[in-house]
C-alpha cells in the first residue's frame, strides 16, 4: 500500500537536488543503525550540502588527503564514505588514511581496484568502520577481498553494472552491494533487480546546474 508522505521544501531550498524516486525501491544497507539506500558520488561540498541522499561516497582521482576528508565530513549532514586509495596510494599510507578517516568521523573507507588483500587485512586490524571495495568486473578475485575482510562491495562497471551485480549476487547471496545506478529510472531499477542493496547517484556538475540558471536570467533580457 502506497503511503501519502507530507512534504515541505520551503522557497530557498526548493531547487535542491533530489535522487530519482526509483532509488528508494532498493533494500538499503544498515550501518551503525542507519539505513542507507542512496549515496551521492561527489566531493563538491555545495552539491553535498544540497542533495537529499542518505550518504556521500567521496572518492577522487588524486592522492587522498585528510584535509579533503575533514572538509567533506565537516559540511555533510549525512554519513561519508571516504576513498583511501589502493592504486598509486596503497600500503602503509592507505592504512594511515583509514585510521585518520575513522578518527575524523567517516562512516566507512573505500579502497580501489588494485589494492592487495594484505593491505585490506591490515586496514581491518586498525579500524572498526566498514571497508568498501570497488569492483569493476566479475572477473576480479572477489573471494580474496572478502576473505581479507571487505565488508561491502561497490560495483562501478559503467553500462555493465547490472550484469556484474547479478553475477556477484549469484555467487555471494548475502554480501552487501552498492552500485552505480546510471542516468535513468530504468537503469536504476535494472541495477536494483540485479541485486544491488544501495545505489550511487552521480549528480550534474555545479557548472551545468549554474548554466541552466544563467540561461533563465539571460532570457529575461532578450
Amino acid at each position: 500500500m502506497k503511503k501519502d508522505v507530507p512534504e515541505y521544501n520551503g522557497t530557498l531550498r526548493s531547487h535542491s537536488l533530489s535522487v530519482p524516486l526509483s532509488v528508494y525501491e532498493c533494500s538499503g544497507i544498515r550501518i551503525f543503525g542507519r539505513r542507507i539506500k542512496s549515496l551521492v558520488f561527489s566531493t563538491d561540498v555545495a552539491i553535498i550540502k544540497n542533495i537529499n541522499t542518505d550518504a556521500v561516497i567521496a572518492v577522487y582521482p588524486f592522492t587522498p588527503q585528510p584535509s579533503i576528508t575533514n572538509a567533506i565530513i565537516g559540511v555533510s549532514d549525512v554519513p561519508v564514505f571516504v576513498g583511501i586509495g589502493g592504486g598509486i596510494t596503497s600500503g602503509a599510507r592507505s592504512v594511515r588514511l583509514a585510521v585518520e578517516a575513522e578518527h575524523s568521523g567517516a562512516y566507512g573507507v573505500v579502497v580501489n581496484v588494485p589494492i592487495p588483500p594484505d593491505v585490506i587485512r591490515e586496514i581491518k586490524q586498525h579500524v572498526d568502520i566498514p571497508v568498501v571495495s570497488t569492483v569493476i568486473s566479475e572477473k576480479q578475485d572477489i573471494d580474496q577481498r572478502l576473505n581479507a575482510g571487505v565488508d561491502i562491495l561497490n560495483v562501478s562497471a559503467a553500462a555493465n553494472t547490472p550484469q556484474v551485480v547479478a553475477a556477484i549476487r549469484q555467487r555471494y547471496p548475502g554480501v552487501p552491494i552498492i552500485a552505480t545506478g546510471g542516468p535513468t529510472d530504468d537503469t536504476i531499477r535494472d541495477t536494483i533487480r540485479a541485486g544491488a542493496n544501495a545505489i550511487t547517484y552521480t549528480p550534474p556538475s555545479t557548472g551545468k546546474l549554474f548554466a541552466s540558471i544563467m540561461d533563465r536570467y539571460r532570457a529575461q533580457y532578450e
